[in-house]
């Protein structure tokens, strides 16, 4: 069964909806406008926080809704309820059609085709029990607790959604997509003497809950937060002044994502409000440098069947061998910048706009080994793991902090230390790689990216990195 037929009965016969009359809304709605959709959305979610050994918080959530959206030029117009009910999309059918009086133009042609299914329709949040998710989250905290007499403090929290939407559009097309999502968070506090510190692992995915109550699966995550724990707990103050930086695989691609992810999305370049923008075709990277962007990655975090305008998604070269190639787009971006759209349209919800947003944002491997890489750094830092950061869009400018982190003396890791920063500007950090290793990874499936205000799911990857050199903030002067 196609999702187009798998939303039907939720969206119109559960509502009462009647699908002529719905197109025929949507159609008036729009008429005359260069663009626009009607996004219906129904969405379950729950989450579920065990810590200091008992269930501390259980929640469980259903909402359902639609978007309208017209868009006119560069102007766009949205109404959306938290209902689905005719009157309701006439009313804001009459709302939209402001945003076009006086405009003459032609519906942009809707998106064609769709991916082959990325990940299956199932909802995990019905397919294992309550009682089965909190004795996954009991044996957690008793794994936990018994491996290591450090411990002090366990906690483990496991979320889930499940979302389906539909996009209708003025000339009749439809599109639509069902994604499953679930996450298990693994955090714990360790002490010796008077000294206290944390680690923390998770992982996730467009899958269902029942590969994480397997041990095999969830005890691994036990013992990757318990291993940083213990690590911080002998870590030794950072230092700070430039220095070579290696970046280990996986999730320091946040790092990527944040500091240069965000200036590759279409809006940021139409307005040349990013670093990036009049670049195309010029080098902005080192050689071997090669980024891009894929929403078709089966069960992936940040994957997409279909983005939240009906776009197919697809694998956008965004850098190739260091030149810039192409940005994220959007259907009203790439309108006005005169590209194709990139299937990058996403939004948090039928309440928000969609905005060109990242999927699954990594580098591509290169060609050295990561012993090789460490081996050539006299005095640096080896960055491992990556908590908050902050990013400035418009000059690239990147702080971001190490949550795990090593010297590294005479090529070989060194102690660990505590309270490393990462100061950079993003377009001038692509110039200074100097070996790129062929170990690329992704990170374990725990991304949310923000933008206006919207989160929405997302993948980062890479493999191990020298940039040199780099600033690092620390407290050991």
């Amino acid at each position: 069964m196609s999702d187009l037929q798998a939303t039907d009965d939720l969206f119109f016969s559960r509502f009462e909806l009647d699908q002529n009359k719905v197109q025929a809304s949507v159609t008036d709605a729009l008429n005359g406008a260069d663009d626009g959709e009607l996004f219906l959305e129904y969405r379950q979610s729950e989450s579920l926080t065990f810590d200091d050994g008992r269930l501390k918080g259980a929640s469980f959530d259903t909402a359902q809704g639609f978007g309208l959206r017209c868009v006119a030029g560069e102007a766009s117009g949205y109404s959306h309820a938290a209902t689905l009910d005719q009157a309701a999309l006439d009313r804001a059918g009459a709302t939209v059609k402001a945003v076009h009086q006086g405009h003459s133009g032609i519906m942009a042609d809707g998106p064609r085709g769709t991916n082959k299914s990325l990940y299956v329709d199932d909802n995990p949040i019905n397919l294992v029990p309550f009682e089965k998710k909190v004795e996954l989250l009991e044996q957690i905290d008793a794994y936990l607790r018994a491996k290591d007499p450090r411990v002090k403090q366990a906690s483990a929290s496991i979320l889930g959604s499940w979302q389906a939407v539909r996009i209708i559009r003025a000339d009749g097309s439809q599109a639509a997509d069902i994604r499953p999502l679930v996450r298990l968070n693994v955090s714990v506090v360790v002490g010796s003497g008077d000294r206290m510190e944390s680690g923390s692992h998770g992982m996730g995915g467009r899958i269902s809950y029942e590969d994480y109550l397997k041990p095999e699966n969830w005890m691994p995550a036990c013992d990757e937060a318990l291993r940083q724990a213990l690590v911080n707990l002998d870590s030794i103050p950072a230092p700070a002044g430039e220095m070579p930086v290696v970046l280990g695989p996986g999730w320091p691609g946040i790092l990527l994502h944040e500091a240069i992810g965000h200036g590759l999305e279409g809006d940021f370049n139409r307005k040349k409000t990013s670093a990036f923008a009049g670049l195309l075709g010029q080098r902005i990277a080192a050689p071997g440098v090669t980024v891009v962007d894929d929403g078709t990655l089966a069960d992936r975090r940040g994957s997409i069947t279909i983005d939240d305008e009906g776009t197919p998604s697809q694998r956008t070269v965004l850098i190739e061998d260091g030149i810039l190639k192409g940005y994220m787009q959007d259907r009203m971006n790439s309108r006005l910048m005169g590209v194709a759209a990139t299937g990058n349209g996403r939004r948090q919800s039928y309440a928000h706009m969609p905005l060109p947003r990242m999927t699954n944002t990594y580098m591509m491997n290169g060609d050295k080994d990561p012993k090789e890489i460490l081996a050539s750094v006299k005095r640096g830092l080896y960055a491992v793991n990556f908590g908050g950061g902050q990013v400035d869009i418009t000059s690239g400018k990147f702080v971001f902090s190490c949550t795990e982190a090593y010297m590294i003396e005479n090529g070989k890791i060194g102690a660990p230390v505590k309270g490393a920063t990462l100061i950079g500007n993003g377009p001038d950090c692509l110039t200074k790689v100097k070996m790129i290793g062929n170990d690329m990874q992704l990170d374990p499936g725990i991304g949310t990216c923000g933008k206006d205000g919207q989160g929405v799911p997302v993948g980062v990857g890479q493999p191990t990195l020298l940039i040199d050199p780099l600033t690092v903030g620390g407290t050991d002067i």
